[in-house]
């Protein structure tokens, strides 16, 4: 999955995009690189379908909220996107877009639907957690500002005593059409009204309490339920705490990006997590039961006798857990380091000596025979 690109970046929209400016930039990039309009380039075709991949996630709820939270590890081992169309399950209304597409470039078309409810764009937020909190899960408490109905005009956006009318450049649709020739036919482009943004109507005496746009910004407490096994970078959505919806449209999701603090010991790598532990010079080489730091606590390991340094150890089940079933982890890969004293007592020094004599050792020189640990063998 560390190939693949983001799924946002593919079709060349930003992450708060709604459904309808996920179809039209699927459809303007579905459009380019069609392999009917180029015939025997791979490239081209490769494109086509990871388009048509990121439309699949992206155009399904679901989907994009898995996606959201985790990336693309929200579909390894077995859960992405499957079969259908060019490797792909379509969730979307295909017939809609491929129909739109192919009669706009041949002079056909269907008609727009009139401005309905769409959802709020999705806002954004962040918080910072310990690795601890990261590895179990936790819960936080944020403190953000969030548009709420405006009790003076219930909404509308009007002066009390008037009301809004209907938008006089789209004529209440809130969207207009252009036009144009090219080689293919007319090319029909639909955007969202650029003086109502969308919702269909003209405020011509706005509430002097939102400023004609029906909301004002109440900051409220939200709770933030963070899952065990998240990775610093990924997020997690909140439903309908995000930006208020389009004629009557639901709320937008709150993002809430997580940053996770570095441990002073150990370092995380996908599930696995890595740290090193020191041990004795007369520990590595008699042998001994030594404690382990580990995310559970400390953890009881025996090492053999004449263990070197750089020697690995592998704890299983005891890295994060993962974020589909925290009841599977990963494991905990422990690197040995034979730690040497650098301070000494001379009654410790006369017992390396002697140590350095018994392994046939001049001060100063090599011993007789090759290997650290290994004594002079008598004959």
């Amino acid at each position: 999955m560390a190939d693949k690109r983001d799924y946002y970046d593919v079709l060349g929209v930003a992450k708060t995009a709604s459904e309808d400016e996920i179809k039209r930039a699927y459809r303007k990039v579905a459009k380019k690189y069609h392999p009917d309009m180029n015939p025997g380039d791979k490239e081209a075709e490769e494109k086509f379908k990871e388009a048509a991949e990121a439309y699949e996630v992206l155009s399904d709820p679901d989907k994009r909220q898995k996606y959201d939270q985790f990336g693309h590890a929200a579909f390894e081992q077995g859960g992405g996107p499957g079969g259908g169309f060019g490797g792909f399950d379509f969730n979307g209304d295909m017939g809609d877009i491929f129909g739109d597409f192919f009669g706009d470039i041949f002079g056909g078309g269907r008609r727009q639907q009139r401005n309905g409810p769409r959802q709020g764009a999705s806002l954004r937020a962040s918080v910072r957690i310990t690795f601890d909190e990261a590895i179990r899960g936790t819960e936080k408490e944020l403190n953000i500002a969030l548009k709420e109905t405006c009790k003076t005009c219930g909404g509308n956006g009007a002066k009390p005593g008037t009301s809004p009318e209907s938008c006089p450049k789209c004529g209440g649709t809130g969207q207009v059409v252009y036009t144009q020739q090219s080689m293919f036919g007319t090319v029909r482009n639909v955007q969202t009204c650029p003086d109502c943004h969308g919702s269909g109507q003209f405020i011509r005496n706005k509430c002097s309490d939102c400023s004609g746009t029906g909301y004002v910004k109440v900051r409220k407490n939200i709770k933030v339920s963070i899952p065990a096994g998240i990775d610093n970078g990924q997020s997690v959505r909140i439903r309908e705490k995000g930006e208020p919806g389009i004629n009557g449209g639901p709320r937008g999701d709150l993002l809430v990006n997580v940053n996770v603090s570095r441990h002073p010991k150990f370092q995380r790598q996908e599930y696995d997590i890595y740290s090193t532990e020191a041990i004795s010079f007369t520990q590595a080489a008699l042998g001994a039961t030594i404690k382990i730091d580990t995310v559970d606590g400390p953890e009881e390991y025996t090492i053999k006798p004449g263990t070197q340094t750089d020697t690995k150890i592998h704890l299983r089940n005891k890295g994060v857990p993962t974020l589909r079933n925290n009841k599977v982890r990963g494991s905990h890969h422990i690197t040995l380091v034979v730690q040497v004293p650098e301070h000494m007592t001379e009654e410790q020094k006369e017992a390396l000596r002697a140590f350095q004599a018994a392994m046939g050792e001049t001060p100063g020189g090599k011993t007789e025979k090759k290997g650290f640990f290994n004594s002079k063998k008598k004959k």
